[in-house]
């Protein structure tokens, strides 16, 4: 009886956090702590138009053909990256992509730049199963 009562006790500990915690998420709204320029708003819309996510990844997540650019702006100066995107190479196709364009992919990869580190490789491996930036 005493070990029943105690499993309830956890239980019901349990849910209320879960609950909480839920409830915590669901209403509280992310805050951007650095809001992208309207040209890096473009830069993400051109990103989703050309479906780049299917070759390149951002934050770790997406395609493998193409390299993650998440911090392709830190790595290579704008003038490499204004190249491949007025040019293409073997494997990226030429989107023809107007000088406006090209400016708003390189404040958008400004913006991204800004916003986080995405280089997995370099992750801490946790013996839980669990990554974290050194």
């Amino acid at each position: 009886m005493q070990t029943f009562r105690f499993k309830s006790i956890v239980f019901i500990t349990l849910l209320i956090a879960f609950l909480g915690y839920s409830t915590t998420l669901y209403l509280t709204e992310p805050k951007e702590l650095q809001p992208p320029t309207v040209a890096a708003q473009k830069g993400k819309i051109l990103w989703q138009e050309k479906n780049c996510i299917s070759c390149h990844q951002l934050y770790g997540l997406g395609g493998h053909l193409g390299p993650d650019v998440t911090n392709v702006f830190a790595k290579r100066s704008e003038a490499y990256i204004t190249a491949f995107l007025e040019s293409g190479t073997q494997v990226m196709p030429n989107y023809n992509l107007s000088k406006e364009e090209i400016e708003s992919f390189i404040e958008f990869f400004k913006y991204t730049n800004s916003t986080g580190v995405a280089d997995p490789t370099t992750f801490l491996k946790h013996i839980d199963g669990t990554i974290s930036q050194p």
